[in-house]
């Protein structure tokens, strides 16, 4: 079922227009989890869903992108012990961060808000490991993580979708797609049939209604019978005087 729409220009993100929840909130239709694709899994949005909805956003999150993690090899930022407490961080080979700065503003809303850790060339140039950690022209090692809050949040969310729980709750998402792709290529939503985003949203609203409709109609029927509708006063006044009413306007089971 289709229960909200938001039209942008397609040139939006998809992330930017996950302040749904504030409009849900307002119809009273907020679930305790919603599962949603890579879109929107960042570490903001995640926090901000929780801090201001109470709600649970579940969803892939996204891959490492460094060359450690995407070659297997060599010491990603995992492999780092960070202290928020003492504001350093700890190298697997043992060597402490000289400096540390941030965190750095964003502009992004799907951003967090970095920190920097930086080692120096005399700490990291006679490292017997060095080529396994950076290659950069100084030779020296920086490693970027987000704020404390965030980067707890981030474990838990890594080691939750591990678990076979959390793949089978998130199943359930196939759902969603099998109507997302009945809505976009089924109905022709990739092409707008008029012009302006005020207009282009009304066929968006409209054809959701259709698409619900088609959907409930295509239920099975529930084992027990329907409950008769009440008559309407019109209804009442003809029954009243013995007057046949036309066969549209008779009540089931009448």
């Amino acid at each position: 079922m289709i229960t909200d729409l938001a039209t942008t220009a397609a040139t939006t993100h998809d992330s930017k227009v996950l302040p749904l929840h504030t409009r849900l909130a307002r119809r009273g239709l907020l679930s305790a989890e919603h599962l949603v694709d890579a879109g929107y899994t960042s570490l903001p949005h995640l926090e901000q869903a929780t801090r201001e909805h109470q709600v649970t956003v579940s969803g892939p999150r996204r891959s490492n992108p460094t060359r450690q993690h995407r070659q297997n090899e060599g010491f990603a930022r995992d492999g780092f012990h960070i202290d928020y407490d003492h504001r350093q961080v700890t190298c697997p080979q043992g060597q402490v961060s000289a400096g540390r700065h941030g965190p750095y503003p964003t502009s992004s809303p799907t951003a967090a808000p970095p920190i920097v850790a930086r080692f120096t060339k005399s700490q990291c140039r006679p490292c017997p490991v060095r080529t396994q950690c950076t290659t950069t022209a100084d030779s020296a090692r920086t490693v970027g993580f987000p704020p404390q809050e965030l980067r707890d949040l981030q474990l838990h969310v890594r080691t939750e979708q591990q678990t076979p729980e959390w793949k089978t709750r998130y199943a359930v998402r196939s759902g969603v797609e099998s109507t997302v792709n009945d809505f976009a290529h089924g109905h022709g939503m990739r092409r707008c049939r008029y012009r302006g985003q005020g207009k282009t949203h009304i066929q968006h609203v409209l054809t959701a209604i259709a698409v619900n409709t088609e959907r409930l109609s295509g239920l099975p029927p529930t084992e027990e019978a329907p409950m008769p509708h009440r008559p309407t006063a019109h209804q009442n006044y003809l029954d009243h005087r013995e007057i046949p009413r036309p066969k549209s306007w008779r009540t089931p089971g009448s």
